[in-house]
């Protein structure tokens, strides 16, 4: 026997179609009631979704979502009583994207939580498959990662992004901008570790002309040119000591003065700061102002390092090949992915780029096998691999000799099986037939 269908207000659904932005209303068994037009046009344009389940429209999922290991804002919003928040990948025409979610619990005339008012804005900055150039993730600490994001972008907080070295922090902080109000104006990134200390304040502030030797004409600084928009701050642990007091300054007070000149200038602009650094140990041992951290740090988010996300190695490899190989149709073999997924990645997603790009230019095909990752495994810094569990063994790397060996199996193995013509093996192999004579040629006569 199934739960009767409630009937919602006329005048509620006449309201919600008004909207612009995507809203559904559901009841307190997750059946969707209604959805407005921006809804039908953005997320299901061919087929109706009224009476259908919130998690199945959404999710594909069979059960609700928190019954599915997603956070389930409904569950949510009954224990609390309250509006709602949370990010969730949803099933869309154009596939898997981010999608911020708020929903708001609506009390019948007995008090009771009796329907619910979902409005959907799609996270334009990520997305949950390969593209060419954005966020790329589906793993736990990447979304839990994402949802701050998509908590603070809106903001003005000043936001410190934390993370080693390749973990994508200027993606993050692009992805803040685009996602706020001032994303219609410049992001500006001051990269602290490259600019030496007596043109640091010159590089910040600008300076006028006369100001100091070689200065010729006036000039404008990165804070001004971030005017209106955001400045990103990029490595802020190595900003000098000296010019730390002057930064805070301009964060406390919105103001700052070019070199060489008394007049004081307004800054209007929303501060991303980075560093792969260990800020609290600096302010300990007196190497970083601690009134500074605490201005920068509003809304400190935490970027997780490639060996705790495993599971996004596929998305990111797919997506870093259209970048370092656009015009080749390059594919990872199955055994080739997880030697990856094998690896800590100390560099993260840098480092894994640079061995995708010297494993495309060890493959003279489309695809990409194990022997070519691990050639460039051992023409490179090698990736150390993660400690054995029971579903990975460890990897080794084997010597040149050994490789080489590896190879000439397979290829034997391939000619042994095939039964056409050798213009059909090397169509298969991906390569040409005058390079398959030559491999064929290099075989071991036994």
């Amino acid at each position: 026997m199934t739960d009767p269908v409630s009937q919602p207000l006329p005048e509620l659904v006449s309201y919600l179609e008004g909207l612009a932005e995507p809203h559904i209303l559901f009841d307190a068994h997750y059946r969707i009631l209604a959805a407005n037009a921006a809804y039908r046009r953005q997320f299901s344009p061919q087929r109706s979704v009224v009476g259908r389940t919130c998690y199945e429209v959404s999710h594909h999922f069979p059960v609700p979502c928190d019954q599915a290991g997603e956070s389930c804002p409904l569950a949510q919003a009954r224990e609390s009583g309250q509006r709602e928040r949370v990010l969730h990948l949803h099933h869309t025409p154009q596939g898997e994207e981010y999608v911020n979610i708020e929903l708001s619990p609506l009390r019948d005339a007995t008090g009771e939580l009796g329907f619910f008012v979902e409005r959907m804005e799609p996270l334009q900055v990520a997305h949950g498959q390969p593209e060419a150039q954005s966020l790329i993730g589906r793993a736990p600490a990447f979304q839990r990662m994402l949802a701050l994001v998509a908590r603070v972008a809106p903001s003005q907080a000043a936001v410190l992004l934390l993370g080693e070295s390749g973990t994508g922090k200027e993606l993050v902080a692009k992805a803040v901008h685009e996602a706020s109000s001032r994303a219609s104006r410049a992001l500006v990134a001051v990269d602290c570790s490259s600019l030496p200390e007596n043109l640091f304040e010159s590089e910040l502030f600008g300076h006028e002309r006369g100001a100091f030797t070689g200065a010729t004409a006036a000039k404008g600084g990165l804070v001004e040119a971030a005017s209106g928009g955001t400045l990103f701050i990029d490595e802020v642990g190595d900003i000098p000591l000296s010019m730390q007091v002057k930064l805070l300054r301009l964060l406390e007070s919105g103001t700052y003065r070019r070199v060489g000149s008394t007049d004081l200038r307004h800054a209007d602009i929303r501060v991303v700061a980075a560093t792969h650094r260990d800020l609290d140990r600096m302010v300990a041992e007196g190497r970083f102002r601690e009134d500074l951290y605490y201005r920068i740090s509003t809304f400190p988010i935490h970027l997780p390092p490639l060996r705790e996300r495993r599971d996004d190695i596929a998305l990111l490899a797919e997506a870093l090949l259209l970048r370092v190989a656009p015009k080749r149709s390059l594919q990872l073999a199955p055994e080739a992915l997880n030697v990856l997924q094998g690896c800590d990645f100390p560099g993260n997603v840098r480092e894994l780029r640079n061995l995708l790009e010297r494993a495309t230019l060890l493959c003279d095909g489309d695809l990409i096998t194990q022997v070519h990752v691990q050639q460039a495994l051992q023409s490179g810094r090698r990736a150390s691999p993660t400690a054995p569990t029971p579903h990975r063994p460890p990897l080794t790397v084997p010597t040149p000799q050994a490789l080489q060996d590896l190879h000439n199996h397979a290829l034997q193995q391939l000619v042994a099986q095939h039964s056409g013509s050798r213009a059909e093996l090397a169509a298969k192999l991906g390569i040409s037939e005058r390079s398959l004579y030559r491999k064929l040629k290099s075989l071991p006569r036994s």
